[in-house]
């Protein structure tokens, strides 16, 4: 797919159009690619949003990004962008290929196999061991918001390090899970973030705003752009440890509390109530702490997840 050549090196910028896989119909399945080229020596990052193909505004922050000429005028290096990496999750508002294959699960990949396999061996065996740096957009999934944040390999310090430049309002340290793109990458010992923003299916204009100076911050740390940073407007909380709080009956659910704000231990955050309107019990807090992620869902079933908190003694 992606082709380092001479003549490739001297236009600079230039839009690979590669058919992944197919359909039964007969459709094919694209992936299209931007790689910036300076013409000098440099780092390589590769920027990959919509991995999950319902997640979107990691598509829509590259997106902006392309528009916008943020990476016309490298000064160094290389950028590889793939601002929609699951196509048939994208048009089919699915955070999976068909067959309930999920890319993200399926590293690292065969090129013979399914259409999630064959996505996954490609970003394998092209983009992986090309890249320097890996920062992969995603959002929350199954009616539940991520406040902005970056989760990167636990233990690994140059992960964190370019965790702390990117400077989301939060950083968390995460295992690695098999299958995953963060799995392979580690294995190549290509630092990798992984930026969790927003909700599935919805546009979050703060998320987008968030993803897109950190990746310039990033950029410009490493010398590949020019370009005058915005000072860090927000406060960046550091959790190693992190618990959700899951709902203790089933019914009609709102919550007062949501993502971004502190808890403390005691303090109601929403409350559950049934159909008929005979039963109605409140969320409570368990622990002091801050609000990472919280369930959008009006419906909910006893053990759900409600409220992502970060545990505040271990900031």
């Amino acid at each position: 797919m992606i082709l380092f050549d001479e003549e490739f090196v001297e236009r600079k910028h230039k839009v690979f159009h590669t058919e992944i896989g197919d359909l039964p119909s007969g459709t094919k399945i694209p992936l299209i690619s931007h790689v910036f080229h300076s013409g000098t020596d440099g780092p390589v990052v590769a920027l990959i949003g919509g991995l999950h193909g319902d997640e979107i505004n990691g598509v829509e922050v590259l997106r902006q990004m392309l528009v916008e000429g943020s990476f016309n005028d490298l000064t160094r290096g290389t950028l590889i962008v793939i601002p929609l990496l699951n196509f048939y999750g994208f048009i089919n508002f699915s955070r999976e290929v068909m067959n309930g294959k999920d890319v993200n699960r399926s590293f690292p990949g065969n090129s013979k196999g399914s259409l999630a396999s064959k996505v996954a061996r490609m970003v394998t065996t092209q983009v992986v061991p090309k890249s320097d740096l890996i920062i992969d957009l995603h959002t929350g999934g199954a009616s539940r918001y991520n406040f902005p944040q970056i989760r990167y390999t636990k233990g690994d310090t140059k992960s964190r390090a370019f965790a702390e430049i990117f400077a989301p309002p939060v950083i968390l340290d995460r295992n690695v899970i098999a299958g995953s793109l963060r799995s392979v990458s580690d294995r190549y010992g290509v630092p990798t973030l992984v930026y969790e923003a927003g909700e599935s299916k919805r546009w979050c204009g703060y998320s987008i705003r968030i993803g897109k100076e950190g990746i310039l911050r990033v950029l410009h740390h490493m010398q590949m752009i020019h370009t005058d940073m915005r000072p860090v407007r927000h406060r960046v909380h550091h959790f190693t440890k992190t618990k959700w709080l899951r709902a203790e009956d089933s019914g009609l659910y709102t919550w007062t509390k949501s993502s971004g704000q502190y808890v403390v231990a005691g303090e109601p955050l929403g409350f559950i109530g049934s159909p008929s309107g005979e039963e109605y019990r409140r969320v409570i807090a368990t622990f002091d702490g801050f609000i990472i992620g919280h369930n959008n869902a009006a419906v909910v079933n006893t053990g759900d997840a409600l409220f992502h908190v970060g545990m505040l003694e271990q900031e």
